[in-house]
């Protein structure tokens, strides 16, 4: 049981870890912290999306599973939206 709940942890931080890459190196957008800020957030997101995953299964049953039982979509929308957010707040000049 350890490693089924071992593996989601793992994929929810990968898809933190991608967003960030994606956000800080491909974007180029700037964030408190830089990439460990953006890593934090990310997987924060990630795990944000897990829970609106939980949540609201029924209505986004329809997109794809990765193994059958880990809907990917939600964590890696929340990761790119708190990603925005932070950077939204952080990079305001004045």
């Amino acid at each position: 049981m350890f490693g089924y709940y071992f593996n989601i942890g793992i994929i929810y931080f990968l898809v933190g870890l991608s967003a960030a890459i994606v956000y800080h190196f491909i974007l180029k957008r700037r964030t408190l912290g830089k990439f460990w800020g953006a890593l934090i957030i990310g997987m924060l997101g990630s795990f944000l999306g897990a829970v609106l995953d939980y949540l609201f299964r029924d209505v986004i049953e329809f997109l794809s599973n990765i193994n059958g039982s880990i809907n990917i979509f939600p964590p890696l929308l929340a990761s790119f939206f708190v990603l925005w957010l932070f950077w939204t707040f952080t990079s305001r000049d004045g």
